[in-house]
């Protein structure tokens, strides 16, 4: 088995899925809605993450050229933070978005997936190949929560990915 090929797929898989997420976002729900996060700010922190993890180390990572500092946290709790007055458009994370699907398959290709540490001093004892998996359990996460979101104000549903070549289908 070809772990590399394995890995590649399921993330762009999973950001398949983010990109319909984005896609399907309604303008009212993108900066609004009943949720205290943006759905914007959903869509960029995992974006941001997904790039940094993809690196082999916390060193490597540069930021996308569009970042702001502080917009790619989560404030925890909700309602805490920075409140950010100039959220991202829809546009620019499906720049980004498409930056980071496009980089996927060097950047795997890259990783060490045998080290024995993330490469980042927050998972410092989490194997590479573990942090890879962890990575894309981070994408589709926060995929789900996007398109629970989208479900709850009776708008479009996202079709599940199965590969990284595209195929798609409802989920069972």
């Amino acid at each position: 088995m070809d772990v590399h090929a394995a890995l590649k797929g399921q993330y762009h898989a999973a950001l398949a899925m983010l990109r319909q997420a984005i896609e399907r976002c309604p303008d009212p729900q993108w900066n609004g809605g009943p949720h205290t996060v943006p759905f914007w700010r959903v869509a960029y922190h995992t974006l941001y993450f997904t790039h940094l993890y993809l690196q082999q180390s916390e060193e490597l990572f540069r930021p996308w050229e569009s970042h702001r500092e502080d917009y790619h946290d989560l404030p925890w709790p909700p309602g805490s933070g920075k409140v950010i007055d100039e959220p991202y458009t829809k546009a620019e994370l499906l720049d980004y978005w498409r930056m980071v699907d496009g980089r996927v398959d060097a950047d795997v290709d890259a990783l060490d997936l045998e080290a024995a540490e993330s490469g980042f001093s927050w998972h410092r004892t989490m194997p590479k190949f573990e942090h890879q998996l962890h990575n894309i359990r981070h994408i589709q996460h926060h995929t789900a929560m996007l398109a629970a979101r989208l479900q709850s104000t009776g708008g479009a549903e996202l079709d599940w990915v199965r590969t990284g070549a595209g195929e798609s289908a409802r989920a069972p």
